[in-house]
C-alpha cells in the first residue's frame, strides 16, 4: 500500500499491523513504520507479481516518470526502460517475466511555464504540446522485468483525440487490454502483447459505459459491467480477450456490479441490486442466467414498502437533454397535491440508478429517497449534465462547475417539472444533496427560493475558486452572487476536517445568510472528513434532513414517519 508517496507492505496472515507497528521477516514489532525503499520522487500504483516476489510501481518525477521493479528477495531496483516521458499503468504478465506499460510524452517546458504570462504566438513545435517522432502522443509498451529492455507494441495515429486518455491496462492472454473511449463511450479494447500494426480490437461494443471488469482465470474472457442497452442500470456481459461476439449474461430489472470471475469458470461473483433489494452478493452462471443470492434479506425487511422508480426524461431551456428517476408516493390519491423533493447526486461524475446503488452514499441517498416516496413525497432525483452514463459529450458539457454553472440549469428545469405537475404542490417544493449536490441545492436556494421552498446542503461549494470579483465568471457560477436573493430556509451539515470541500465553505455562507437574515439551520461534526466515518452521523443527518422537511414542507400535516406498517 502506499502513504506519502512511499510503498509499504503488512502481512494478510499472520499478525496485526498496530498504528505504530511494522512488519520484519513477517511479523509485526514496535516503532516505526517504515517504506520498503527510499527514492527520489512519490512511489504509487504498485503491483505485485504473480509469485509475490517482485512489485512493479509507477515513480512520479513530476515532468516524467518511470516504471520500476522492487525485487523483495534481493532488494533494488529496475527501471523499465528509463525516458525522459510519463510512463504509467504498470501490468505483469501472466507468468511474471514482462511487464505492460502506457508510456505519453515529458512534460514541454510551456507545461510548467507561468500561466498568467502571455505567450508568443510562433513558439516552435514542442514548446507547448509534446507529441512522439512521428506525431503520435501514446504508446503501449512490454519490457522484460529482469533487463528492463522495452519493446512498443502499439501507438495511436497522430491525429487521435482519444486514445491518448486511455487507462487502466491489463495483460489478458495474449494481448493487452485497455480503457479508451474514440467512439464517445468508455469501452475496452485490445492490442496483441507480440505487437503488431493493426487498429485495436473493440471488446465491448454498444453505446454504454463500461465500468466494472473481471478476467477469467485462464485471462481469454473478459465479464464486465455496462448500462449498454439499459441506460438507468448496469447488467453483466462476457467476451473473448481477443475479440469476438460480446454477450449478455443478466438482463431485467436487476442492476449488476463489480464482476469477479471465480476460480472454477462456471460462476462469475457479483454485487446485485434492484429497485427493491438492497445491494448484495450474488452468484451468475458464467454463461447467462438469473442472479442467485448467496444470502437472504432478513424476514422483517420491507421490501413490500418500496416504489418502482421511473426513468423520467427532461429538456432544460437551453434544450439540454437530462435524465431523472421519479418515486410517486404510493398512497397518492386522484386530485391531491403532494410536497416534493429534488435528490440532487454529488461529484458530479455519478449517476444515479433504477435501484440501490453501487456506492456506499449513493445506496443510502437511494434507500432515503424511498423512505420520503413512502412517506408522501412526490421524488425526482436528478442526473444533470457533467454526471457519467450517458456519453462524453453529456460528461464534458460545456460551461459548467465555475466556468459557467450551466448544471443549475437542469436543477432549475426539474424543479419547474414538478412545480408544473398536477400532484405537486407548487409552492412546497424542496432539494437536498451532498458535495455537488450541496453546490447546487445552495444555487437553488440563492437563485429560485420563489421555485425552491426549503433546501439540505450536505458539504457544498458555495465560492467557485477564490475571486470575490463581482465580474469574474467563477464568482458569477456561485451561489453567493446571488445570495441577496436567498429567502428559503437551509440546514447546512459539514465536517470541519473535510479534505474534499473546505469547511470555509460553510464558515463564509453562514456569515453572508447571518448578514442577509436567512434563516438557516448547522449541523457540524468536529474532526470529521467529507463522507461521515461514523455511521451514527448519517443517521443523525438524514434524521435531521427528514425533521427540517417536516417543518418547512409539510407543517400543519399530521406527519407520519414510519411509511405504511
Amino acid at each position: 500500500y502506499t502513504s506519502g508517496g512511499n510503498i509499504y507492505r503488512a502481512p494478510v496472515n499472520p499478525g496485526v499491523v498496530n498504528p505504530g507497528g511494522v512488519v520484519s521477516g513477517g511479523l509485526v514489532v514496535a516503532g516505526q513504520q517504515q517504506p520498503l525503499f527510499s527514492v527520489f520522487g512519490s512511489q504509487g500504483s504498485p503491483v505485485w507479481s504473480p509469485d509475490s516476489r517482485k512489485i512493479a510501481f509507477v515513480s512520479n518525477r513530476d515532468d516524467h516518470s518511470f516504471i520500476g521493479i522492487y525485487d523483495t528477495d534481493s532488494p533494488g531496483i529496475t527501471y523499465l526502460a528509463p525516458s525522459v516521458d510519463r510512463d504509467t499503468s504498470p501490468t505483469w504478465s501472466p507468468d511474471g517475466t514482462r511487464v505492460a506499460f502506457i508510456r505519453r510524452p515529458g512534460l514541454p517546458f510551456g507545461a510548467s511555464a507561468d500561466r498568467g504570462d502571455a505567450r508568443p504566438e510562433d513558439l516552435p513545435d514542442g514548446m507547448i504540446q509534446a507529441r512522439f517522432a512521428g506525431g503520435h502522443d501514446f504508446s503501449i509498451r512490454v519490457a522484460d522485468a529482469e533487463t528492463g529492455e522495452a519493446m512498443e507494441v502499439w501507438h495511436n495515429s497522430p491525429d487521435d483525440q482519444f486514445f491518448n486518455e486511455a487507462r487502466q491496462v491489463i495483460w489478458a492472454g495474449d494481448h493487452i487490454i485497455f480503457q479508451a473511449e474514440p467512439t464517445g463511450w468508455r469501452l475496452y479494447y485490445a492490442v496483441a502483447a507480440a505487437g503488431g500494426t493493426g487498429e485495436p480490437i473493440e471488446l465491448t461494443p454498444g453505446d454504454g459505459l463500461v465500468e466494472q471488469i473481471s478476467l477469467s482465470a485462464d485471462g481469454r474472457t473478459l465479464f464486465y459491467a455496462t448500462n449498454a442497452g439499459d441506460i438507468d442500470r448496469r447488467h453483466l456481459w462476457r467476451v473473448p480477450t481477443s475479440g469476438g461476439t460480446a454477450r449478455q449474461l443478466t438482463h431485467g430489472g436487476g442492476i449488476e456490479t463489480y464482476p469477479a470471475a471465480l476460480a472454477g469458470g462456471d460462476h462469475v461473483a457479483t454485487l446485485s441490486a434492484s429497485a427493491s433489494q438492497p445491494l448484495t452478493v450474488a452468484v451468475v452462471p458464467a454463461n447467462g442466467g438469473t442472479a442467485r443470492y448467496i444470502r437472504e434479506l432478513p424476514s422483517r425487511y420491507p421490501l413490500d414498502l418500496h416504489v418502482t422508480p421511473e426513468a423520467v426524461t427532461l429538456n432544460a431551456e437551453d434544450g439540454y437533454e437530462f435524465y431523472n428517476q421519479l418515486f410517486m408516493p404510493p398512497d397518492m390519491q386522484p386530485g391531491e397535491r403532494r410536497p416534493a423533493l429534488i435528490f440532487i447526486h454529488g461529484g458530479s461524475r455519478r449517476q444515479m440508478l433504477l435501484g440501490y446503488h453501487y456506492r456506499h452514499f449513493y445506496h443510502m441517498a437511494y434507500a432515503i429517497n424511498q423512505y420520503f416516496a413512502n412517506k408522501g413525497y412526490v421524488v425526482l432525483s436528478v442526473n444533470y449534465r457533467s454526471g457519467i452514463g450517458y456519453g462524453r459529450e453529456f460528461r464534458n458539457a460545456p460551461g459548467r462547475g465555475g466556468r459557467g454553472n450551466t448544471e443549475y440549469r437542469d436543477i432549475k428545469a426539474a424543479g419547474e417539472y414538478l412545480r408544473d405537475r398536477a400532484d405537486v404542490d407548487p409552492d412546497r417544493i424542496g432539494l437536498w444533496g451532498l458535495s455537488y449536490g450541496g453546490i447546487l441545492t445552495a444555487q437553488g436556494l440563492a437563485r429560485d427560493s420563489d421555485l425552491f421552498a426549503a433546501g439540505v446542503d450536505i458539504a457544498g461549494v458555495h465560492l467557485w475558486g477564490n475571486s470575490i470579483d463581482p465580474e469574474s465568471v467563477s464568482y458569477q457560477s456561485s451561489a453567493i452572487s446571488e445570495v441577496e436573493n436567498w429567502t428559503s430556509p437551509v440546514l447546512l451539515i459539514h465536517g470541519d476536517d473535510d479534505r474534499n470541500v473546505a469547511f470555509s465553505q460553510t464558515v463564509g455562507l453562514v456569515q453572508l445568510l447571518r448578514a442577509q437574515g436567512v434563516p438557516h439551520e448547522l449541523i457540524v461534526f468536529p474532526d470529521d472528513v467529507h463522507s461521515f466515518l461514523i455511521h451514527e452521523r448519517w443517521l443523525l443527518s438524514f434524521n435531521a434532513t427528514d425533521r427540517f422537511f417536516d417543518r418547512h414542507l409539510r407543517a400543519g400535516e399530521n406527519v407520519t414517519t414510519g411509511g405504511r406498517r
